[in-house]
């Protein structure tokens, strides 16, 4: 990893910590480890390894690719009432995405119905991709904004 990729990870773990509520002692408690070794991936000095990186991400509820700094999502799928929004999503945004996955049609993958396993596994994977493609979308052509409404409010004054 490079270093830009361990300051992204230790700015999200202390960000998530203290979103938490918990203080260095009582994650390292958690994790059965000293505040050290909390303070020392807070800072980017030590990248902890995979299995305690799993459980930082159960222990703040958001997915481990966040914490690397892989995705922007928070959690990997969206749409259930435990997951969340990624911050930037506008209203329109949201619903855009609950109209691509409500929709009725049924999936089928060459002529034959898909179970229900297959449609989580294809709605988790577009969820991904969905909220990617917008969030790459808004960083290249930012958001528009309503310039009438500007001119308008110049014209009442």
């Amino acid at each position: 990893m490079n270093d830009d990729g361990k300051m992204i990870m230790a700015d999200r773990i202390k960000k998530e910590r203290e979103s938490t509520g918990l203080s260095q002692e009582a994650l390292a408690e958690k994790l059965n480890m000293k505040r050290t070794n909390v303070a020392n991936y807070e800072a980017g000095r030590v990248t902890p390894p995979s299995n305690v990186l799993k459980e930082l991400a159960t222990i703040f509820g958001v997915d481990s690719d966040y914490l690397l700094g892989l995705s922007d999502i928070r959690k990997k799928t969206v749409g259930s009432k435990n997951d969340e929004i990624p911050d930037w999503a506008t209203k329109k945004d949201v619903r855009d995405f609950k109209k691509l996955l409500t929709d009725d049609q049924e999936l089928m993958f060459d002529g034959v119905p898909l179970d229900n396993a297959d449609r989580q596994r294809i709605n988790d994977i577009l969820t991904g991709l969905f909220w990617e493609a917008k969030r790459l979308n808004k960083v290249t052509y930012g958001r528009k904004k309503n310039t009438n409404k500007g001119n308008s409010d110049k014209n009442n004054e």
